[in-house]
């Protein structure tokens, strides 16, 4: 599946679990130029028209993709989504905000391909994507800092999330995608709230 293929199908995912209606269609604005190994980035600038510019850069998928290279795909659509619609609404976001975001979705997406998702398949998903993780940035910096705060309350949330809707007294999918949309839907300081309440 190409890094275009797998966007697109992504950004429907999104779209479908939070409610949200197609503003615009994430293929047009991925970049073509990309240097070999580069990590998925989103480029967002102001026009002078006040008109808001966005180019996704996403790494290239080869025939054995790893989970690396998915996961850059599902990060640069969940950005892209996240910014869509917080213009929609006229609302601000921050780079923390992005990020957390984007690690509760990538924990979303790759569960909805798993059959027979369910508290102990989601643990091993989160051990994979929160505590088996290496950072690119220095812990000292503060992008380090940043994604470091945005793994930590992401893990929280999906802990919190398998303890309340994914245990073994009884699956409750409809409500854990209502509290998926609510997180969606709220502020940094809300989301990090969510977040160390777990």
């Amino acid at each position: 599946m190409s890094e275009r293929h797998l966007a697109a199908r992504v950004q429907g995912a999104l779209e479908r679990l939070y409610g949200l209606d197609r503003v615009a269609d994430v293929e047009d604005y991925l970049s073509e130029e990309r240097a070999p190994h580069e990590r998925e980035a989103l480029f967002v600038r102001l026009a002078e028209d006040g008109a808001i510019e966005v180019r996704l850069c996403l790494p290239a998928m080869g025939p054995d993709a790893s989970l690396d290279a998915i996961c850059q795909v599902i990060e640069g659509v969940s950005h892209f989504v996240y910014v869509v619609e917080r213009a929609r609404l006229q609302r601000e976001t921050t780079q923390l905000e992005l990020e957390l975001q984007a690690e509760v979705d990538k924990w979303v997406v790759l569960a909805e391909s798993i059959g027979a998702f369910d508290a102990e398949r989601s643990a091993m998903l989160r051990e994979r994507l929160y505590e088996r993780v290496a950072f690119e940035h220095d812990e000292e910096t503060e992008i380090g800092q940043r994604y470091r705060m945005a793994n930590e309350a992401a893990h929280r949330f999906v802990r919190r999330l398998e303890r309340d809707y994914l245990s073994a007294a009884g699956q409750r999918h409809s409500e854990l995608r209502e509290e998926l949309r609510r997180f969606f839907h709220e502020g940094q300081e809300e989301k990090l709230r969510l977040g160390r309440a777990a």
